[in-house]
Order: C-alpha cells, then structure tokens, then sequence
C-alpha cells in the first residue's frame, strides 16, 4: 500500500495528467494480478497441511507445480494488460493521457515473471507459518521503490525522464528485486534451505496444477469480486461532484489502511488452520478462528470508535475543505460499522481458505457483495426507491448490508465445514482404534 502511496505522491508532482494516467494504468495492472495472487494464495494452505502432517517431502514438488500454474495466471494477466488500448478507447481520452497509461502497463508488464516467482516463494515461506520474509522483502521493495521512481519520473543519472510511465518501470524494477530477494532468502535460511525446494526438477503434473487451480481460481474471482465492488462504487458516485468523490475517498483510504489489520489476521488464521488439520487436530483449528476474531473484532470496535468520534480530525488531515470534511466524517461514522463486518467475514474466509474450501466463498462473495451490496447502495445512492437519494453515504449502507450479509454466509459455511471435517476425523479416529484393538 506504501509503494501504490508513493507512486502517487511522485506522479502528482509531474503533472495531472501523470497523476491520472498511474491511477487508470493501475486499475488495469492490479485486477489483471489477481489471478497470480489467487493461485499463489493457494500453495498456503497446502503447504501448511503438508507442515501439520510432517510430510516436508511433498512441500519442492508443489512449489513447483505453484510456480507453474501462477505462470498460466501471468500469461492471462499479460493478455488483460494488452487490452488496455481498447479500454482506454472506450473512455475516449486525451492523446497524452492515453500515450503515459499505455506506456505505464507497457513498462510493469515486464515485473509479471517476477511478480509471479515472488508469490509463489512468499506463499510458501507462509504455509510454513514463516511470515518475517514478507516483512522483510517488503520493505526492501518500499526502500528501493523510492529512489528508482525518482530516477525515471524524472530522469536522474542520465535515464529518459518518462513522468509517470516511469513508475511502471520503476514497479517491474522493484518486483524483480523481491523476487530475487526472496529467492536468496530461502535459499541460504536454513529453515529453507533444508526443503531444498530447487535441487530436483519437477516437470508440470497437471493434476497437481489442476488442485492448485480449484483452490486458487475461486480466491482469485472472490477478490475480484472485492476490488470491483469498491471500482464499482466510486464510479457509480463519480457523478454527484468533486466534494462527494474526494469524501469517498478520504473515508475509503482511512478504511483501507487499517483493513490491513483483519487482513494479516485473515492470512494468519490461514496458516493455523492448516497447519491444525494437517496435524489432525480439528479442534485446534477452531480455536485458532476463534482466537482471530476475537482479536480482529476487539481491534475492530476500538478502530471504530475512533472513526466516530474523530471522523473530522482524520479527515482533516487529507483537506482543509470544510464541506469534504464534513462529509468524510458521516461517511467515516458508517465506516465505523463497516469495518466490524469487513473484519468478521475476513477472518471467516481465512478461515475457510484453511480448510482449503474456497469454491462456496467464491459464490457466497459475488451473491453478497454485487446483488446485495452494490445493488442497493446504488439505489440508496442514486434513487428514491426507497428513501430520498443518499448520495455517497448510500453506497456506504450498501458496502455495510453487503459486508454483513458475506459474514453471515461465511459463518454459516464454516459451521458446516468444520461439522463435517470433525465427524470425519472421528469416523478416522474409531477406524484406526478398532484396527489397532
């Protein structure tokens, strides 16, 4: 998030038209990754069981069937990034503009290989319940981000100054060095090393690539459904003027920040849970989502009354816009309830990702956020259906009935699921008894 903050902050400076064209490069760039993100997502939980079990010996083989299928997602996502010229077609731009986002996606294009190995690595470093290489590589990637944005945003030490393309080139630069740090990482970390994840060759098996795929493709479309909700929403709002967008926005960035909370917990109640039922240990898998939510949600109800009750303050730190801080705190008292249901059905989703059952979330996800959520912010929003028209708070509503209906869901389907994985474990349980009796 620091390094999308970055960019932003550095092709502001250049010009507007910089600015905007790293801002549409970049709705094109980040969706079309997420089916590398999904697939790569996917190796966690596999590995983790494979950690619970004691079965190291199968961890080198899928982590090169991960890097094959995350390959198939980059080859899919260097497809999306060459419709970009249609896409901006369709917004019929300015020559400029669209000449700066082409050759933004053009440059970042050339990080998917790496982007690719670096989620694979990092996902596996994770489903070993290992987490410092993340932290560690992610702020190498902040701290080299920096100077090589300045160097070709403005053309230091005799490099083309490219304005904001020069921030795709400088992203592709950065994901090459997390993916080279990471693959030293595990190569010389003992922990890592020992796997010896690159000693043998393992050629593509397409029913490992293909188990990958069924657990990884549904996490992907999950989080496409996530990102466009809120692409969705903001042009949806785009109409009712500059004060509501940048009220949005401010509320939304706040939220986005401290998302990241129940997000890292979403993540690690991943790595338990695996871990637990590889161990054969269901109960302690439940505990685990237990304890995550606990957290999640004490975190949750403090974040959301300092929302409510300093709404104005924070926004006051974006603007000095009477009329956008105002309504950046209505909106932030909304936010205030929905990030109690953001990070309920976050930690229940991790949750669920542990038990490597991510087809139902992927439905449950499109049925909650697009029919329920957005459906009816949009006629909050804009309509008088039901209520006079609520502008950006009824979209709000909408991201809150959404969230809500998604955790109702999940916690519906995690109950079935881990009911089912434990009379499985017991059935197992009594099996062996008798065989040993």
């Amino acid at each position: 998030m620091l390094m999308s903050v970055v960019d932003t902050l550095m092709a502001g400076r250049v010009s507007a038209t910089d600015l905007a064209a790293v801002s549409v490069g970049g709705s094109i760039w980040v969706p079309s990754t997420l089916i590398i993100m999904g697939l790569a997502l996917a190796l966690a939980p596999i590995i983790s069981h494979f950690d619970g079990a004691g079965k190291h010996h199968k961890v080198a083989n899928m982590v090169q069937q991960g890097i094959y299928s995350a390959l198939i997602g980059g080859v899919l996502c260097f497809a999306v990034i060459q419709a970009a010229p249609l896409i901006l077609n369709a917004m019929s731009v300015e020559d400029e503009f669209r000449r700066v986002t082409l050759d933004y996606v053009f440059y970042v294009s050339f990080g998917i290989p790496a982007l690719v190995l670096y989620m694979v690595l990092r996902n596996f470093c994770e489903g070993l319940s290992h987490t410092v290489p993340s932290l560690v590589i992610g702020v190498l990637g902040l701290l080299v981000n920096i100077p090589v944005n300045y160097i070709f945003i403005y053309g230091e030490f005799g490099m083309p100054a490219l304005g904001g393309a020069g921030c795709g080139l400088a992203t592709a630069i950065v994901l090459w060095v997390m993916a080279f740090g990471m693959l030293v990482y595990v190569s010389v970390v003992e922990r890592f090393k020992k796997l010896q994840i690159f000693k043998t060759f393992h050629a593509p098996n397409w029913d490992d690539i293909w188990y990958i795929v069924r657990i990884g493709f549904p996490i992907a479309t999950s989080m496409f459904f996530e990102v466009s909700l809120f692409a969705a929403a903001a042009l949806v709002i785009a109409p009712l003027g500059a004060t509501v967008v940048a009220s949005h926005q401010i509320a939304l960035n706040i939220s986005s920040l401290v998302y990241m909370v129940p997000l890292s917990l979403s993540m690690a109640v991943t790595l338990r849970v695996g871990f637990a039922l590889g161990a054969g240990n269901p109960a302690n898998a439940m505990l685990s989502h237990k304890l995550a939510t606990v957290y999640g949600m004490t975190f949750a109800a403090v974040n959301g009354l300092i929302m409510y009750l300093a709404g104005a303050w924070l926004a006051s730190l974006y603007t000095d816009d009477q009329a956008v801080i105002q309504l950046s705190a209505t909106l932030m008292g909304l936010a205030a309830i929905f990030t109690l249901s953001d990070t309920f059905q976050a930690i229940a989703m991790g949750t669920l990702r542990g038990y490597k059952d991510t087809k139902v979330v992927m439905f449950i996800t499109f049925v909650s956020y697009w029919p329920f959520g957005l459906s009816l912010g949009i006629i909050l929003s804009l309509t008088d259906w039901i209520v006079p028209p609520m502008g950006a708070a009824g979209m709000w509503i909408g991201f809150i009935v959404g969230l809500s209906c998604a955790a109702v869901l999940l916690s519906w389907r995690l109950l079935v699921v881990s009911r089912r994985y434990k009379l499985a474990h017991a059935a197992r349980f009594t099996e062996e008894s008798a065989a040993h009796d």
